[in-house]
Parts: structure tokens; C-alpha cells; sequence
């Protein structure tokens, strides 16, 4: 029974409360009214009330349209300057995404030993465009002044990272970029601390334990990146790949695909880790691993390049094949190059020989060289369908001449005894000439100082000067013996 004298206790007291309660807000409501009355009455002033929503989400501000996300920022209160950086920053990371998906960089192509100069120029045409667009925006958006109130908006990086862009890395959201940047600026926080320690030390940094860094990062990579965006990152960033973009560099004229440089890099990328990660010297075993990781490259290369590309691989790291290459290369035949690299093999091959000759002298060895080079240029210029230039013609200059008087007794014979030439040269000089009827007065042209005398012919006297007394009697001598010959 106890039970229900206290219900009814309750339920008393909960009626007086109720009953006071009613009371007060009639009261308060009396109140308000004469209240308004009054101030109705003395005062023709009116007050608006504004009811604003004090919890609202960023959704509810943010607009495509940026006048409109303006307004809305101006109507929950932001002040200027904070509107001014949020536009700016919203606006620069709009046109970071536009260059990042539509901007074709050299960093793009990683195939490439050497940036495409209209890849460059186009790259910063568009990208200087683009920075014009930005601007104009901003001063739509701002007034032209706005970068003077550019004070508190993105950080600026005390140092670049790596360059995110095209159709793999560009499209990536803003917080795995973050992270690959973080990773990146690790690295190579940890590898310029590995090198200077080792540097105090007094010591060459360990390239075991610079390979281990790498492989470090590599995982880091990994937890970020999906295989597809780890693989771009590498083409472009890693030590194998710049490896293989210095490797073509050297080899000039092998120009690779894309598809090729990638097949090439994922065929040795791991094989390459391992051959990096090997510690040096000459342990049997280490240089037995280390050949046989050697000998998988090279046949996993061989495979993702094809026979023949790979063969063109081969033949290019012989500096002579290259030499080649590009003497059929600027004489418009590449086709030639094969040709042209067996004239230089086989010329090379016979210098060697001629220099370790120990039969030959100096001097001869220095002729023979020379008679090489000449034979490898002629057999250069045919192999390149070339037409050789004629051979220069060695024709002996015509002997000075003088006019010889005939006197009585003259024959060709003396006159050939007399200037030391044959007949036939003196009768070269003189065509219309009948040697067989000389006349004393009559003009003979004759050589001032003839050549050796013929083979076979001997001469029993000889005059260079007007013949004395003695001088005649041996050419009287000589001058029988002519006109004897002479009948």
C-alpha cells in the first residue's frame, strides 16, 4: 500500500510544477507584448532578424561556378584576404592538373637518349599559354591586383620534386602525388647522408649500399603506386633506366621504340638489381653469379628485342660498325652501312698487321699505311656507289726548243747525235719537214736539252757548244755512221 501513497505524492507534485510553468509564460508573454507596443509607439525604427543555419557542410559553398563559390564564402562571413587564397590556390591547382593531363613533356618520353626540341618547344608554348589563361581568371575573379594579397596561399617548396604528368602519373589524386613526393624527398635525404658520412670518413661511397637504398625506395613505391603507375615512375626516374637511356646514347644509331626501350628495361630490371646488389671483388663464387646473371641479361634482352634488332644491337657496340653507320648515313645510302663496315674491318685488320710486321721499317711500314688508306678510301667511295675521280694524267712538259740552221752536211742523225735526243724526236718537232732533202739555210726546230738517250741508242760523240776542229772530226765520225743507218 506503501508504494501507491507515493505514487499519488508524485503525481501531485508534477501538477504544481506543470501549473507554475503554464503561469511564468503567461507572464513573459504579457510582458513581450506590452514591450512591443511601446517601442511600436515611441519609435518607428525596425529591427531585421536574420535566423542563420550555424552547422553547414563545405559542400554546401563549393560551386563549379567560381562567382557563385565566391558569394557563398562572402555569406558565411570569410573575410577577403581568406577568399583571395582560397580562390588562388583552388585555381592554381585547377591549371597544375591541366598541365599535368595535357601538357606532352620530354620527361613523357623516356625512351628518348636526347629531349625532341618540338616536344620542348610546343611543351613551353602550351604551358606559357595555359599561365595567361591562369592570370586572366584570377584578375576576372579578383581585380587586377590580385597577387598583391598572395600572401598566405599554397607553401612554396623549398626544393622541386619530380615532375607527375601525362596520362599515367598525371591523373593520379593529389594525395598519392604527395606521397611519391615525400618518398622521393626521403631518398634522397637518405642517399646525400649515406655520402656524406662516407665522405668525412675519408671513404668512396659503397655502391652495394647505394643499390640497397634504392631498393628501399622501390618498396616504399609499391605501397603507394599500382604496378602500372610504378613502372611509368621507373621508365622515367630510376638509375636502370637512365642506365639503358646512356646505353643507346653511346650506340647512336639505334634509335629504339617505346615499346622497345620498355621490353628492354623489363627484361633486365630485376636481373639488374640482383648484378647491383652483388658485392665486389673476386670471390669464386660471387664471379660465378655474377657471369651467369651476365649471361641471363644478355638472352633476355636478346628475346624482348627480336633477332634482329638484337643483332643491330650488337654490331652497333663496335665503334667501327658505327663509324660506318654514319658514313652511309651522310652519304644519303644508309643501306651501304654493311658494306662499308667489311672495307673497315678487313683495313683494320691489315693495319695491325703492317704495324707488328717486324720485317718492315718505319719508313716502309708509314708507305704501306698510307697505300691503305688510300685503297680503303677508293674501295669506300665504290661500296657507296661513289664514281672515283680520274686518275691524274703524269705527262712529262714538252723540253724547251731552239732553232738549229742547217749546214752543209747535216742529217737527223747528226742533229740527233748533236742535241742528244733520238730522230723521232726531232722529227716530232719538225712534221713537215723531209729530213731526206735538208738544205744548208734551213730552219730545224730542235730541243735546248733533250732527254736521255733512247734504249739502244748510244751515242759515239756528242757536241753541246758550236763543234771545234776536234769536235768535228768526232762528229764526221758519228755522221757516217748516220747516213749508213740512214740508206
Amino acid at each position: 500500500m506503501r508504494w501507491r501513497l507515493l505514487a499519488f505524492v508524485s503525481l501531485g507534485v508534477n501538477l504544481a510544477l506543470a501549473a507554475g510553468w503554464l503561469l511564468v509564460q503567461r507572464q513573459l508573454a504579457a510582458r513581450r507584448s506590452d514591450d512591443s507596443a511601446s517601442a511600436g509607439a515611441g519609435s518607428l525604427d525596425k529591427t531585421n532578424v536574420v535566423v542563420r543555419r550555424q552547422f553547414f557542410s563545405w559542400r554546401d559553398l563549393e560551386s563549379d561556378d567560381y562567382p557563385t563559390y565566391i558569394a557563398n564564402l562572402r555569406d558565411i562571413g570569410c573575410p577577403d584576404q581568406t577568399i583571395r587564397d582560397i580562390i588562388i590556390a583552388d585555381v592554381n591547382a585547377l591549371f597544375s592538373r591541366r598541365l599535368a593531363t595535357e601538357l606532352v613533356t620530354a620527361e613523357q618520353q623516356w625512351w628518348r637518349t636526347e629531349p625532341d626540341t618540338n616536344i620542348v618547344q610546343v611543351a613551353a608554348e602550351k604551358s606559357r599559354t595555359m599561365d595567361e589563361e591562369r592570370r586572366a581568371l584570377l584578375v576576372r575573379l579578383l581585380g587586377p591586383n590580385w597577387e598583391y594579397g598572395d600572401i598566405v596561399n599554397l607553401p612554396r617548396p623549398s626544393r622541386p620534386g619530380v615532375l607527375l604528368d601525362g596520362p599515367v602519373l598525371g591523373t593520379l589524386p593529389a594525395d598519392v602525388k604527395q606521397a611519391v613526393e615525400e618518398v622521393t624527398l626521403r631518398s634522397q635525404d637518405k642517399m646525400q647522408a649515406y655520402v656524406d658520412a662516407q665522405r668525412r670518413e675519408g671513404k668512396s661511397p659503397d655502391p652495394v649500399e647505394l643499390a640497397k637504398l634504392r631498393a628501399e625506395t622501390r618498396k616504399e613505391l609499391e605501397r603507394v603506386l599500382a604496378p602500372g603507375q610504378l613502372e611509368e615512375f621507373l621508365l622515367r626516374y630510376s638509375q636502370n633506366a637512365n642506365q639503358w637511356r646512356a646505353k643507346f646514347g653511346e650506340l647512336r644509331f639505334f634509335n629504339p621504340t617505346p615499346d622497345e626501350f620498355r621490353a628492354a628495361f623489363r627484361s633486365t630490371d630485376i636481373i639488374d638489381e640482383q648484378l647491383q646488389l652483388l658485392p665486389p671483388g673476386n670471390d669464386p663464387n660471387t664471379v660465378a653469379q655474377r657471369k651467369s646473371l651476365e649471361i641471363q641479361r644478355e638472352n633476355a634482352l636478346k628475346l624482348a628485342l627480336g633477332p634482329k634488332r638484337y643483332e643491330e644491337y650488337r654490331l652497333l657496340q663496335d665503334p667501327l660498325y658505327r663509324e660506318a653507320v654514319a658514313t652511309a648515313q651522310q652519304n644519303g645510302a644508309p643501306e651501304t652501312a654493311w658494306a662499308l663496315y667489311q672495307i673497315n674491318f678487313a683495313a683494320a685488320s691489315e693495319a695491325d698487321r703492317i704495324r707488328n710486321d717486324p720485317t718492315l721499317t718505319p719508313e716502309q711500314k708509314a708507305i704501306e699505311l698510307k697505300r691503305l688508306e688510300l685503297e680503303q678510301l677508293k674501295a669506300n667511295t665504290v661500296a657507296a656507289g661513289q664514281e672515283l675521280p680520274p686518275e691524274p694524267t703524269t705527262e712529262s712538259p714538252a723540253p724547251p726548243k731552239k732553232t738549229h740552221l742547217v749546214r752543209q752536211g747535216d742529217t737527223i742523225g747528226l742533229l740527233a747525235l748533236l742535241y742528244g735526243v733520238s730522230p723521232s724526236v726531232i722529227k716530232a718537232l719538225n712534221p713537215n719537214v723531209d729530213f731526206g732533202r735538208l738544205k744548208p739555210g734551213e730552219s730545224i726546230v730542235v730541243p735546248r736539252s733533250g732527254p736521255p738517250t733512247a734504249p739502244g741508242w748510244r751515242s759515239e760523240c756528242t757536241a753541246v757548244r758550236e763543234p771545234s776542229r776536234r769536235d768535228r772530226r768526232g762528229a764526221a765520225c758519228g755522221h757516217r755512221r748516220a747516213r749508213s743507218e740512214h740508206r
